[in-house]
């Protein structure tokens, strides 16, 4: 059986005993570890990767949602805390589901359905399309994975630059990073996602994709290094 692998990002050795003790009840659950701030998550994510996290928002040292946005690529996350007012800027950064403490088990396990279902879809639609519609000037225009050389954030519009011509969607850098297949776009900057495939030269502050300096934010480096 094919296993998420997660962490747990929480302070309350309470809250770490009772989510360990509901993910060794789920058999497609692999723990990876518990981390009591984000400063140590964010040490163990840059040398591994995994499917999911639970990060509660009330942290010390840097609280949950601002070592949410810090993340180059994260995992899917589904916040756990005893603060329902933070629910809208969880579901603003993509988060797959929000807990509230206390939970019981079958709120828990819904949660990490929702996560493995999307999982599952991702992984399949990744293998099986080579391209993706997106909405341009009224209507649903197709671009192949194989001709964007990189998307570039414009406010509230993306522009896709590929190797044919440049189109503008009203995306956001989020939403068109979750269209694409992981494995061949990273983000490089806030504003810059890039092709790995077209990559001719990079330094530590950019990277030539396809003829075009493309900058590399200063968070995305040590990334982009290991990559």
């Amino acid at each position: 059986m094919y296993k998420l692998t997660c962490i747990i990002v929480e302070d309350e050795p309470l809250a770490v005993k009772v989510l360990t003790d509901y993910i060794s009840q789920v058999p497609f659950l692999e723990l990876k570890g518990a981390f009591k701030d984000a400063i140590d998550a964010t040490t163990f994510l840059r040398t591994n990767t995994v499917d999911l996290m639970f990060l509660d928002i009330h942290l010390p040292k840097l609280r949950g949602m601002a070592f949410l946005k810090s993340l180059v690529r994260p995992p899917s996350v589904i916040i756990t805390t005893a603060y329902h007012q933070y629910a809208v800027e969880g579901f603003d950064l993509s988060v797959a589901d929000y807990l509230l403490k206390p939970f019981e088990f079958e709120r828990f396990l819904a949660a990490v359905n929702k996560v493995k279902t999307l999982s599952t879809n991702t992984t399949v639609d990744e293998e099986a399309k080579d391209f993706v519609f997106l909405n341009i000037q009224k209507k649903k225009v197709k671009i192949h994975f194989s001709d964007i050389v990189y998307i570039e954030s414009q406010r509230d519009y993306i522009k896709i630059v590929t190797s044919k011509k440049e189109y503008v969607s009203k995306l956001s850098t989020v939403e068109i990073e979750s269209l694409l297949p992981a494995r061949h776009f990273k983000r490089v900057h806030r504003s810059y996602i890039i092709s790995m495939n077209l990559i001719q030269s990079y330094s530590a502050e950019s990277v030539e994709v396809n003829g075009v300096v493309i900058p590399i934010g200063r968070m995305y480096r040590d990334v982009f290094e290991k990559l």
